[in-house]
């Protein structure tokens, strides 16, 4: 399976460090971790050269060390597998200034999906014509701060906005949109992330005919340019079948736009869902085989009914950012109850990772900082919140003698963790920490208590 890694990084392997043969390996490329994960001295674990024990001591916990070279070289291995192809980077996964640079400068696009998002982006110097927003629920001043920052392209995903952003926009400047439509394939981990069927809230299925009336109020329209067809099937997906299911849905729709109409649309966006290992032995999205099995099928399905080849476009989010980051978190207490069950508790949670408990999402774990002779025991690493269902990881194996001030570095923790983070008890959101060469610097300073006050007004 060919991995998102540049290609100066070595073949799949694991490797003990000669400088402590007795660390434990540790995946050096793909995931859990990432591609620069190295054991370290004294039972730590070096990422971008940085040991994320020492990150930890000056950072503080929880701390999310980012590795901009993961980021740089997946986003490198998206444009060598699709040159022809538009690449944009879903923010949903994480956004911060840095991490718009860094896809800036990889010349990637970037897909939004609120006026914060959008924002960030602008103020980073983030140039808009590469900027995609959409969204099931624009809000009118979304719709006109895209406008105004002169944003590339919006997606239409509900029948409102077609009026709504008909009416912000003159003739002579058109907005170019894409229409977002349901083609009924069922794709991704979980069902409240499978966005490619129909009864949910997103788009226009194509089942039905709503898809096609959406397109025709859209050309009925001289403000708008249609410039072509947006799916998006789920998330995490780590199969190539579910797209090429999706390209045959969307030529015979737009073979029906061309004959009803009479224009081809230049635009095919398939969305991102692309998958990441969470787990050692996971599965993970092979963009080379993307590249080739789905370009090949919209060439055929296209000559097939007589249409030029639409431009393709994809958003990955997860398989950027997931693998780029490790979360560091210390134990805060060891819990040995009478039915034999070990608890694990540490200073983060469902607040900085709400997706065990939202999607049961299982994660790896492992003791860094310190090196054990103990033998392993089954933990379950739990949060600080005042919730049962604040697990992070589930008979996790760890060192029989785990104990209060040890650190637990999570990794695959860069995609929606921090990104869907709140302040629930209000526990701060963790900084964030880029590491590159050898040196780390911080990204996002803690969320604090004096954070929290500030937003109040009375009382």
């Amino acid at each position: 399976m060919t991995q998102l890694t540049a290609p100066s990084v070595p073949a799949p392997s694991t490797v003990t460090s000669t400088a402590c043969p007795d660390a434990p390996a540790v995946d050096v490329l793909g995931g859990p971790w990432p591609a620069s994960a190295r054991p370290g001295p004294g039972g730590d674990v070096l990422v971008g050269g940085v040991g994320l024990a020492e990150a930890a001591e000056r950072f503080g916990t929880p701390l999310y060390v980012l590795d901009e070279a993961e980021v740089r070289n997946r986003a490198r291995a998206y444009r060598r597998a699709l040159p022809h192809a538009e690449v944009l980077y879903a923010a949903k996964a994480f956004l911060c200034s840095a991490m718009a640079d860094w896809v800036a400068e990889e010349g990637l696009g970037l897909d939004v999906c609120s006026s914060g998002e959008l924002w960030l982006a602008a103020s980073a110097g983030f140039p808009a014509q590469r900027i995609l927003l959409h969204g099931n629920a624009k809000s009118p001043e979304e719709l006109r701060l895209a406008r105004r920052l002169r944003v590339g392209r919006i997606v239409i995903d509900g029948p409102a906005e077609i009026a709504r952003l008909a009416a912000l926009v003159a003739a002579d400047t058109p907005q170019r949109v894409l229409v977002r439509v349901v083609p009924g394939i069922a794709a991704g981990h979980h069902s409240a992330v499978r966005t490619g069927v129909g009864g949910q809230k997103f788009g226009f299925p194509i089942e039905g005919g709503d898809a096609a009336d959406a397109i025709a109020r859209v050309l009925d329209q001289p403000g708008l340019e249609l410039a072509g067809l947006h799916c998006h099937l789920g998330s995490q997906i780590t199969e190539v079948e579910p797209y090429l299911q999706a390209v045959d849905a969307l030529v015979r729709l737009l073979a029906q736009i061309r004959e009803q109409h009479g224009v081809e649309l230049p635009e095919l966006d398939l969305g991102g869902g692309h998958g990441i290992r969470y787990l050692p032995g996971d599965a993970e999205f092979d963009v080379a085989d993307f590249a080739v099995r789905v370009t090949d099928r919209l060439a055929v399905r296209c000559a097939e009914a007589g249409l030029e080849v639409p431009r393709l476009i994809i958003e990955p989010g997860r398989a950027l950012a997931g693998p780029a980051a490790v979360a560091v978190y210390r134990v805060l207490s060891v819990k040995h109850t009478a039915d034999g069950h070990c608890f694990a508790a540490v200073d983060g949670g469902m607040s900085d990772n709400p997706r065990p408990a939202l999607y049961g999402s299982p994660y790896a774990v492992r003791l860094v900082g310190r090196r054990s002779e103990a033998g392993a025991a089954r933990v379950d690493v739990v949060g600080r919140h005042c919730e049962a269902g604040d697990v992070l990881v589930r008979d996790a194996v760890l060192p029989a003698d785990l104990r209060a001030g040890d650190l637990l570095a999570v990794p695959a923790a860069g995609a929606y963790q921090l990104s869907m983070a709140s302040g629930y008890n209000l526990v701060g959101r963790p900084a964030v920490a880029a590491v590159k060469d050898g040196r780390a610097r911080l990204l996002i300073r803690r969320e604090t208590v004096e954070d929290f006050r500030l937003r109040e007004v009375g009382r």
